[in-house]
């Protein structure tokens, strides 16, 4: 019977052992790091990775996060130099590089870095006026956040970005912003009409330009081509008229048939409503043409009385 005891009483240390040694056993898991203090004192900082503490000597004081975080501040009354009161809430993203001055550095870190934010934010404001504030954001972000930063180092902090969420001035300079917008747009939409109306009218100058230009380009083209035209058919009978001369010196023709094609002239003329005829005088001292030029003259009379 005492041996059934002893080993019960054995078996029951030997689990406590057990457990003792398993809760001692720890895991650190990624982007986290675990401040151990040996006696109440700082002793190490576990990485990732398996870990084993010394029972009820060592104590894992802190489970810190290496993440980048991001804390949302409420707003924050702040005034300008032109004494206008707003309210700025402020978003800040940072993360942990020393969790061992992470833990020692300050009291309540998430805390200071409110009030360093705020008090930073209210400094910085101050020095500007309302429209500035409202359109400097970039530059105040990029204060706050170098102050922030070189502030929150001794506590194992940096400091990545600082971002104004939201910039909300009283309700009557709200109301005051807003009609100054709506005039400005009104004014803009008024110079782009009147910048339109004055595109299309040179649109409309260039238009009738062009098409008088063409038009004229046209006129000249056809005057040139007719001109092109009335020499080309002065040429051609010029022409014709030159190689009929050529051809009849070369056919060296007598007198009788230059008198005979004379006559021939003068009937193509009479050929018509010619009431008088003038003949030259060389013809008249021709007997033996008299004869046709009479038929010819009363052939024309006839023809006119008809």
């Amino acid at each position: 019977m005492e041996g059934i005891i002893g080993f019960v009483i054995l078996a029951i240390i030997i689990f406590i052992f057990l457990i003792i040694i398993i809760s001692n056993v720890k895991i650190v898991p990624q982007a986290h790091a675990y401040v151990l203090e040996r006696l109440g004192a700082y002793y190490a900082t576990w990485d990732t990775g398996l870990h084993i503490k010394i029972p009820f000597i060592d104590k894992i004081s802190k489970k810190v996060s290496l993440k980048e975080q991001v804390v949302d501040f409420p707003p924050q009354p702040v005034i300008t130099r032109d004494n206008v009161t707003m309210q700025i809430d402020t978003v800040v993203y940072f993360e942990i590089t020393d969790p061992k001055l992470y833990c020692y550095g300050v009291e309540r870190p998430l805390s200071a870095i409110e009030n360093l934010t705020a008090t930073t934010l209210r400094n910085i404001i101050g020095d500007l006026e309302l429209d500035n504030t409202l359109t400097s954001r970039d530059t105040i972000n990029d204060k706050i956040r170098i102050i922030l930063d070189e502030a929150t180092d001794a506590w194992g902090i940096k400091v990545i970005r600082v971002e104004l969420k939201n910039i909300l001035p009283p309700r009557e300079i709200q109301d005051a912003m807003e009609k100054q917008m709506k005039a400005e747009r009104e004014r803009r939409a008024r110079i782009l009409d009147a910048e339109g109306e004055k595109r299309s009218q040179i649109l409309v100058a260039e238009g009738m330009k062009e098409s008088a230009i063409l038009k004229a380009d046209a006129v000249k083209e056809q005057k040139i081509r007719e001109a092109q035209g009335e020499a080309e058919a002065i040429l051609t009978v010029q022409k014709a008229n030159a190689d009929a001369l050529r051809m009849l010196n070369e056919a060296a023709p007598t007198d009788r048939i230059i008198q005979l094609k004379s006559l021939e002239a003068f009937g193509k003329a009479a050929d018509g409503k010619a009431t008088k005829i003038i003949i030259p005088s060389d013809i008249q001292g021709l007997a033996g043409n008299v004869t046709a030029i009479k038929e010819l003259w009363n052939d024309s009379v006839s023809k006119e009385q008809s």
